[in-house]
């Protein structure tokens, strides 16, 4: 059995059928793990989205800022934006039944020795902690009441974490710190306008800033591209914009790659 963690699709349906091939994915032993971002940019977010969910336990999933924008497109409290290529799952017979599952998807995943999140984990943050707040903003999301998480969870205020924040506050935090962020101070104060590389004065990349030795794999970052160290497996490699789609084999970091054309001008946002 092998478990495999994927880079951000992005709808690329067809360079993930080819990763799967060239890694001999095997439906009945091994297991996918999607970082985030399956859907959005790419040609195909539909069967991205209907293949992934057909896979059952074995594949998990964690939430990524692309996906939590076509739960709320399909609830009516965002703008569709020029550059939004979901217009297919929106327009499908089984939409809404294709949203509530992204919509009850985890915000975290740990299993192993590995925990695997769309952006990021702040500084202060234990993996303990971290899926201890990744649950209250599951249980948001999954609540009866949840359209009004929903109407409540954009915006980039307040920018740093703190043990004392309640409310919509204490949950729109955790949901930028693992679908959103880049860059933080150690003190946990984000920064969201940088997607580059060259990080802005007094802050650092996430990874950098926070010092924990747990493993983690993350999405997110294309502009960073593959980031492989003893503590991270960045695997955002940019397939929609042009660049590899990327699968980490988490028991041995074996490494595989499928090419893409792109589907997006070079060098935009993840």
């Amino acid at each position: 059995m092998a478990t495999y963690a994927i880079g951000d699709v992005q709808g690329c349906f067809d360079e993930l059928e080819a990763l799967l091939a060239r890694v001999g994915f095997n439906r009945d032993h091994d297991k996918l793990w999607f970082v985030g971002d399956l859907v959005n940019r790419g040609p195909k977010s539909l069967q991205v989205l209907r293949f992934v969910k057909g896979l059952g336990d074995r594949a998990k999933v964690v939430l990524g800022n692309h996906d939590l924008h076509l739960v709320t497109q399909h609830e009516g409290f965002e703008r569709k934006r020029t550059d939004d290529t979901f217009a297919d799952i929106l327009g499908a017979p089984d939409a809404k039944e294709l949203v509530d599952w992204v919509r009850t998807r985890p915000m975290l995943h740990v299993e192993g020795n590995w925990a695997m999140v769309h952006a990021g984990l702040l500084p202060l943050w234990s993996i303990e902690k971290a899926s201890t707040l990744a649950r209250e903003v599951e249980a948001a999301l999954r609540a009866p009441d949840y359209r009004e998480f929903l109407k409540n969870m954009y915006g980039s205020k307040p920018e740093r974490w703190d043990d004392s924040l309640t409310g919509w506050d204490r949950l729109r935090v955790i949901v930028n710190a693992l679908t959103r962020m880049r860059y933080c101070t150690p003190d946990g104060t984000m920064e969201f306008h940088t997607t580059g590389t060259e990080p802005p004065a007094g802050f650092r990349a996430w990874f950098e800033a926070r010092q924990a030795s747990e493993s983690v794999v993350f999405g997110h970052w294309s502009q960073l591209g593959l980031k492989l160290t003893t503590r991270v497996a960045g695997i955002d490699t940019g397939c929609v914009w042009g660049g590899p789609l990327t699968a980490l084999r988490l028991e041995a970091r074996w490494l595989v790659q499928v090419p893409s054309p792109g589907y997006q001008r070079a060098g935009g946002k993840g």
